[in-house]
């Protein structure tokens, strides 16, 4: 299985929650849940810690951090953090297929045996888990939903992705974009108007 076979299984499930996709993550998840909300970092790794800080902004509101094995493990730093801020609202998921698949498929350290779901409990995250199939990585998104304590799933995967069209806005646009949703969908102000001027 694939992680588009992962990712189609709870597209229906995520609501208005506010998603942060690493690589080719992002571009299934806006083809299965298209909109906004969805947020894909330029920099590869930052995913989770993006998702920590939006879910420590915005505690009442759920957040999801869709993350390959790659990026994972270049943010390994990020994870006690993360599990010593503790944001009941944030959902890490893990699709590990073992290599860089974005740059080359060059492999990662996964394939020798690392195991993200030890890292992540060692951090200090209590929920954390493995799941090997599309229907058990469901069962564990929803539970991780109703039990809204901070909640890691992962998954091995194959390589590769169905055909897709691509994502027409640029990283830039993409931001400006997410905001602004986030701007519109909590009624607050982030951005000032464009003719702000500092006195």
């Amino acid at each position: 299985m694939q992680r588009y076979d992962y990712l189609k299984m709870i597209a229906g499930d995520a609501g208005d929650a506010l998603v942060v996709a690493a690589g080719w993550a992002a571009r299934e998840w806006q083809v299965l849940r298209p909109g906004d909300g969805n947020f894909r970092p330029r920099t590869l790794g930052l995913a989770s810690s993006i998702s920590l800080g939006i879910a420590l902004g915005l505690p009442h509101r759920k957040v999801i951090a869709i993350d390959g094995d790659g990026a994972f493990l270049m943010n390994l730093c990020g994870l006690p953090t993360i599990a010593w801020q503790n944001p009941r609202n944030l959902i890490h998921l893990l699709f590990d297929n073992q290599c860089y698949e974005a740059s080359g498929a060059t492999e990662t350290a996964t394939v020798a045996g690392t195991d993200a779901v030890a890292l992540v409990k060692g951090a200090g995250c209590k929920h954390a888990c493995w799941v090997k199939s599309p229907e058990k990585f469901r069962q564990e998104f929803l539970k991780a939903w109703k039990r809204n304590e901070l909640s890691f799933i992962a998954a091995k995967v194959e390589q590769g992705q169905p055909a897709l069209p691509p994502i027409r806005v640029d990283e830039l646009e993409n931001k400006y974009r997410f905001i602004r949703h986030i701007e519109e969908t909590e009624k607050r102000a982030i951005l000032g108007p464009s003719d702000h001027r500092r006195g």
